[in-house]
């Protein structure tokens, strides 16, 4: 049997490329094709290679074997021009079918268009248009794709493939969607072997229990964990949480924060801020410490409380705040110092309790020294100290209801008509009433002392000073002072003018007045360690180095 034309015209152009570049090793080579022609006046410089009933157009390239309809082959360019049910191989690791490709042997870089579908093993990517380099190993589009890999479909609008790192940097409208979260981002750099995903600008991650807003993140997707910079925000268990740098482990129920954090209970309406906090939700715990403060909500009034560690347990119902070591409180009628607090909302309960004493402290304390470390309250100009301080609110209003101290009361108010007088009274137990969040009236018992300026109502000119004892007396505020004291029992004291009580007697024993200690802006509650910066790894994180922008690689 004799060759047939067409067979003559494919041998004829094989040998004349043959002939043309026998020096040269990147030929196109052509292994099939069903015939071939040329049109000088519309392809110049072209062979038309076009298939038969039973052969369809197959050319090849260091390793790519390209098969299709119809090729326009340029021999001197060493490039073609293939359409038709277009299929691109590269050995056992890559297909990739579109409706027409562009190829540059020189370059060896490919265009393909039309219902492009990229295969490899661990993943497919589907697009419109679809750039690929295979000098450097990478496919890049710049319309919207859609990538599947074992366990999530990834959608963007740009993407560059970095096959030798078998990396994605996704760009514009980045989409994940797994069966455990969803992704959104600006631009998202996507290891498939690893899992691990890079977020850039802004970016949110929706899971089933949590929701993560940031503007630069690091994402395990199969561990469900990461760690999140720049405007992080975690929304976990009906709380807010953010800060500097967020780390957040799904499967173990655990967050940290680090560096400007705050904690939002938007149940119990309070912020927790800080330098450092841990959040447990199956403990329903959180721990935060450096510059720790809390910051409840109270009749449009705001309760902050400072301690070097918050400690916040149980379930929202029954939230429980614990502050230790060097509490400091502030209010716009409240001030307060003790070395722990414990808060429970649930029954309106704060206790402000004092350090254990050690041994040597019980033997060498003197009453004063035992007075300086109690807790203590200033409710306007009355201070307040004792073993024990306890607030009680009313559950539904918030609004304080009643307070004890229990065990070594000492309430000193500054005389206000004398330089040097104080307003003194000294007692065992304490107990307390307020009208509309302002203390009331009092009443204290055991061993009960007094010593009071008492003053003239008409000119304001000093009486006497009353130094009284008795078992029980009852005083009543007025205006933030106090301003009506009853005793309750028969006293034994008296009135002595002031030039006949000496000054060392004017002062109960145990007497320490504590104002420099008081708080009066929400800078004083912190101070020099408050300021010290130090915290752990998570800071210290850093990104990949960003290669060049997709934007700027987006042209063969």
């Amino acid at each position: 049997m004799k060759p047939s034309f067409c067979s003559y015209a494919v041998l004829i152009a094989y040998f004349f490329i043959g002939s043309i570049h026998a020096q040269e090793s990147k030929i196109i080579e052509i292994r099939q094709a069903g015939g071939s022609k040329q049109d000088q006046q519309r392809f110049p410089g072209a062979n038309i290679l076009f298939k038969s009933q039973n052969k369809r157009v197959i050319l090849f390239h260091e390793g790519a074997l390209i098969e299709s309809d119809q090729a326009y082959f340029y021999s001197k360019r060493n490039s073609f021009k293939a359409m038709g049910e277009v299929v691109f191989t590269q050995g056992d690791s890559l297909r990739m079918t579109c409706n027409t490709i562009e190829y540059d042997g020189e370059t060896k870089t490919a265009l393909a268009t039309g219902n492009v579908l990229l295969k490899r093993p661990d993943m497919t990517l589907e697009t419109e248009i679809l750039n690929l380099d295979r000098v450097n190993d990478k496919a890049f589009y710049n319309t919207p794709g859609v990538i599947i890999d074992s366990s999530s479909t990834l959608t963007s609008n740009q993407g560059v493939y970095f096959m030798n790192q078998k990396k994605y940097r996704f760009i514009s409208d980045v989409t994940i969607n797994n069966p455990e979260y969803i992704v959104n981002s600006q631009q998202l750099d996507y290891f498939t072997e690893s899992n691990l995903a890079y977020l850039y600008g802004n970016s949110r991650i929706e899971g089933e229990a949590y929701t993560i807003e940031c503007e630069r993140g690091f994402y395990d997707m199969e561990r469900e964990k990461g760690i999140f910079k720049q405007n992080a925000t975690l929304y976990y268990d009906n709380k807010i949480i953010k800060g500097d740098s967020l780390y957040f482990d799904s499967k173990r129920s655990y967050a940290a924060a680090t560096k400007n954090i705050s904690i939002s209970d938007t149940i119990n309406n309070s912020i927790i801020t800080g330098h450092y906090g841990e959040i447990f939700k199956e403990k329903d715990s959180a721990i935060i410490t450096r510059r720790a403060m809390a910051i409840n909500i109270v009749e449009k009034d705001s309760l902050f409380i400072h301690a070097d560690t918050l400690v916040a347990t149980g379930p929202e119902e029954k939230r429980i705040l614990r502050a230790y070591y060097d509490v400091r409180i502030l209010k716009s009628d409240i001030r307060g110092r003790s070395d722990s607090l414990y808060l429970d909302e649930s029954i309106g309960l704060t206790k402000l309790l004092k350090k254990p004493l050690t041994k040597q402290e019980v033997q060498i304390f003197t009453e004063e020294d035992l007075n300086k470390r109690n807790p203590v309250l200033w409710f306007d100009q009355s201070q307040m100290t004792g073993n024990e301080i306890l607030l009680l609110s009313n559950t539904q209003t918030k609004k304080l209801d009643s307070l004890k101290i229990n065990g070594n009361v000492f309430i000193i108010e500054k005389d206000t008509l004398s330089e040097e007088g104080f307003q003194q009274i000294k007692g065992g137990l304490l107990r307390g009433a307020f009208k509309e969040s302002k203390l009331d009236n009092i009443v204290i018992t055991k061993n009960t002392e007094m010593v009071y300026y008492l003053y003239n109502d008409e000119d304001l000119q000093l009486i006497g000073i009353d130094k009284t004892t008795c078992s029980a007396l009852r005083m009543v505020f007025k205006e933030g002072q106090i301003d009506e004291i009853t005793f309750l029992v028969s006293p034994n004291g008296n009135v002595y003018p002031e030039a006949e009580l000496p000054k060392n007697e004017r002062s109960l024993k145990g007497f320490s007045w504590r104002i420099h200690q008081r708080p009066e802006t929400v800078e004083d509650l912190f101070d020099e360690n408050d300021k010290t910066e130090q915290f752990p790894e998570i800071l210290k994180f850093k990104f990949p180095e960003e290669e060049k922008s997709v934007q700027k690689q987006n042209k063969i």
